[in-house]
Formats: structure tokens, C-alpha cells, sequence
């Protein structure tokens, strides 16, 4: 991903989004979520290549400067909340994606944000389920959306999928987790005891 277009097909594939070049230059389009017209994704040419300002949290702030010499701190931003992307071939497609979609989730702080936001909080030791995930990222309907989501869980070192069950204490199958048993391993690390590929809720279920 090196050209502008590509970067703005992208933005624009993201739900209630739509273009604008605010600065009567066409050197700089941004990318804006519709109601609240917060830009998530800025593009502009500088020094030869095209930049992109980006939403990041604290967190992920150092995490991606780290990662490669082509993400700086946001240029002509607040450099404690955006980062530039640098696009010269030397970040990936799928981390310039990620962080375009962290942005996105930052400005809109989408229900899926908020399903990672809850299971995170699942101390160590215990479970929750679909639905108590749900309740706590705000909307005690959207249980199936809390399957989907940690499906697609992208960061599962700190979003910990594994400790979500089923109404019953049921593991989840087995290709949820890379392989047969994986869950079942990763919450015994945690001390918790799966018979059965089950859980009890009442020993280990987590207390709203």
C-alpha cells in the first residue's frame, strides 16, 4: 500500500465514512466518520511520499513507532494521540491497515472496541460469558456480536478470548483457538479447571 488511492478506498470501506478536502488543497484529503465528522485518517504528500495521520492510543503510540522507522509522531498534530505513517514500502499492508483501523475505532469507539475493552477486564482466574461481555461493553443483545468479534480478535496477548465461554461454561471449538485443546490448556495456565471442555460458572464465573 504506497499510493493515496489505495489509503482512501480503505478509509472510505468503513461504515458512515466519506471523504472531504477541508484546507481548499488537494494535497490534503481526510477521511471523516458521518454525525460527528471526525477525521480518523488524514492523507497529504510530503517529501516525496504519501503520509497518513492516524489515531493511536497511548498504548499503541510507542508500540508502532517502535515497530518501524516509518511511523513518526503525528506531523502537524497532537503527537500524543496521532502518528504518521510513512508510506516508502517499509511498513506491511496489514500494519498500515490495523492502525487505520484503530483509528477508526478510536473516533468511533465502535461496539467492537468496546467488546475488547470488556474482555479485558476478565481477570485472571476467571470466565465470562458471550452475554455478560455483551453487558458490559454496553449491550446485553449483542452476544453474538461478542463471538464475531473475538473471532477476529486481533491482538489476543492482551485481548484474552479465551476466558469468554458459552451460558453453560462451554469452550468454544476448537478452530477458535489455532488447534484442539488450546483454550482448554490456556485457562488451566490460569488455574482454572475444564472438565469436559466445560467450565463451572459458579466456582469460576466472573461477578458482575
Amino acid at each position: 500500500m504506497t499510493t493515496r488511492e489505495e489509503v482512501l478506498a480503505y478509509g472510505l470501506s468503513f461504515p458512515d465514512t466519506y471523504q472531504e478536502a477541508p484546507f481548499h488543497d488537494q494535497n490534503w484529503q481526510l477521511v471523516r466518520v458521518k454525525g460527528s465528522k471526525k477525521a480518523f485518517l488524514w492523507t497529504y504528500e510530503r517529501n516525496g511520499y504519501i503520509n497518513l495521520n492516524v489515531k493511536a492510543d497511548s498504548e499503541s503510540l510507542d508500540f508502532w513507532r517502535q515497530a518501524f522507522e516509518s511511523v513518526i509522531p503525528g506531523w502537524h498534530q497532537n503527537k500524543e494521540h496521532w502518528n504518521t505513517i510513512i508510506l516508502d514500502g517499509s511498513v506491511p499492508d496489514d500494519a498500515v491497515k490495523q492502525m487505520i483501523a484503530d483509528s477508526y475505532d478510536i473516533v468511533t469507539y465502535s461496539p467492537t472496541k468496546r467488546i475488547y475493552d470488556a474482555v479485558k477486564k476478565i481477570p485472571k482466574g476467571c470466565v465470562a460469558t458471550y452475554g455478560q461481555v455483551a453487558e458490559m461493553a454496553g449491550d446485553r443483545k449483542m452476544a453474538r456480536a461478542v463471538g464475531n468479534a473475538l473471532h477476529k480478535n486481533p491482538d489476543p496477548e492482551n485481548i484474552p478470548c479465551y476466558r469468554v465461554v458459552n451460558s453453560k461454561g462451554e469452550l468454544a471449538g476448537a478452530f477458535a483457538f489455532g488447534g484442539a485443546n488450546v483454550q482448554a490448556d490456556r485457562l488451566r495456565a490460569d488455574g482454572i479447571e475444564v472438565e469436559n471442555d466445560r467450565v463451572d460458572l459458579k466456582k469460576y464465573g466472573m461477578k458482575n
